[in-house]
């Protein structure tokens, strides 16, 4: 008899679902300001007086460099950003906010702000603290992860 797991037994499961669920009410909260979730947080992390590179604003999405471009160009149409070259690199770009940006970032963050008081007001310092201290250990343990090839 084989020894079966179903995908509702397993941790990454349930990261997966709850991170789709979040990011699905964050994209119906944000769509009426004309952004999705994913642009929320990249022009949320832009920072607004230096700019962001292009590697660094890859690395907070999770993305590659030359997968960030669509959404940049997206974002340039849209009026949110501009790029410049970087003056302490030559070799890399950097993404600045415009102030049509600025202010879609403030939506943005007042979405998440208001969103992370509601789970606040619902589950407990205790609880939030062990979670945050899963979540850590999960990724620590994610990271260190070498699989065994059969």
């Amino acid at each position: 008899m084989r020894n079966t797991i179903k995908s509702q037994e397993t941790i990454d499961y349930f990261l997966k679902i709850v991170w789709q669920t979040v990011a699905n009410r964050y994209n119906q909260t944000v769509a009426e300001f004309g952004i999705t979730q994913a642009i929320g947080y990249l022009l949320i992390n832009i920072d607004e007086h230096d700019g962001t590179t292009v590697s660094n604003a890859a690395a907070l999405l999770g993305l590659k460099s030359t997968s960030l471009s669509r959404m940049l160009n997206q974002l340039e149409k849209m009026g949110l950003i501009y790029r410049e070259l970087n003056p302490g690199d030559k070799r890399s770009v950097k993404i600045y906010l415009t102030d049509l940006g600025k202010e879609k970032r403030h939506m943005a963050r007042a979405v998440v702000k208001q969103f992370n008081n509601y789970l606040n007001a619902h589950i407990s310092d205790s609880d939030k603290q062990y979670l945050i201290q899963m979540l850590e250990k999960i990724n620590q343990l994610t990271l260190n992860y070498k699989p065994i090839t059969p």
